[in-house]
């Protein structure tokens, strides 16, 4: 328009040259966090959690500094991973994360409840609002890799964390079932909508190998995974096995001792980028 000031925020016209109002919220300014990667899942229960912790272990072996933003505010269980119970602690800059004997910082919901039982009974916005708090009010420091760990679905959070925090690419965690095309497709659908790069997939329980004669059994059938991944020209990352092993290690708050052979490939190509 000939008497445009420039100023969109004072101006209700809806013109072609009106520049797209920002979201992104402003990082503590304690933090300084190199690339934020977002590990989603379109369900529940395909080991989202799992995927996380064993990553942020393979960055810090790869001499990196890790930590994980635990968004499933209502489903958390980043710090039973990692065997931390004590309450975060506030600083004069903000709240300072847990950190594991390894380095790896976190911070979740569960270290701020009087009880890590008690549930969180809030609505969406309030919901998304804590995870914006994690990014804004917390004193990360310096972070090479932060991962967020996503609740399930392409709900209030997901849409707060794709808006608000300068999220770098995501990784789609899925597992071999029939319903992966569907759940996959939304997941990946709203990354696009969003504009977030889609680093690759993670399928998980791709396989059981029997300890016995070392024979490997595709437990849940032949993976679809393939075609999916082909349909959208995003690469396979990584392929884990069902492992009762880490299951162990994960509910005994132990996964910085997890085998990190499944993931290795992709970590190392995380920390090219």
């Amino acid at each position: 328009m000939s008497d445009c000031s420039g100023n969109c925020a004072s101006c209700g016209e809806s013109c072609a040259d009106r520049k797209q109002e920002s979201l992104l919220a402003e990082a503590n300014p304690n933090s300084h966090v190199k690339k934020v990667i977002a590990v989603v899942s379109g369900k529940g229960g395909v080991g989202k959690s799992t995927v996380t912790s064993m990553l942020a272990v393979a960055m810090e072996k790869l001499g990196k500094k890790a930590a994980i933003l635990d968004a499933d505010i209502t489903g958390p269980s980043i710090p039973k991973a990692f065997g931390l119970h004590e309450p975060i602690q506030a600083g004069e800059g903000g709240m300072i994360p847990a950190v594991t004997p390894e380095g790896i910082q976190i911070m979740s919901i569960n270290l701020l409840l009087p009880d890590e039982t008690d549930p969180v009974l809030w609505r969406g916005p309030i919901l998304a609002g804590a995870v914006k708090q994690f990014w804004t009010d917390v004193c990360w420091g310096d972070v090479d890799y932060l991962f967020v760990d996503m609740p399930p679905g392409t709900g209030d959070v997901a849409l707060t964390v794709f808006q608000s925090l300068p999220i770098d690419g995501i990784l789609v965690v899925t597992s071999p079932q029939d319903l992966v095309q569907m759940i996959v497709g939304k997941a990946v659908k709203m990354a696009r909508m969003m504009n977030v790069p889609i680093y690759g997939f993670v399928e998980n329980y791709s396989y059981f190998r029997c300890p016995d004669c070392g024979k490997t059994h595709k437990i849940f059938g032949e993976s679809k995974l393939d075609e999916v991944a082909l349909s959208y020209s995003i690469p396979v990352l990584a392929r884990l096995p069902i492992d009762p092993e880490t299951a162990k290690l994960f509910d005994a708050g132990k996964m910085a001792e997890v085998n990190l052979e499944p993931v290795a490939a992709a970590a190392t190509l995380l920390s090219r980028l």
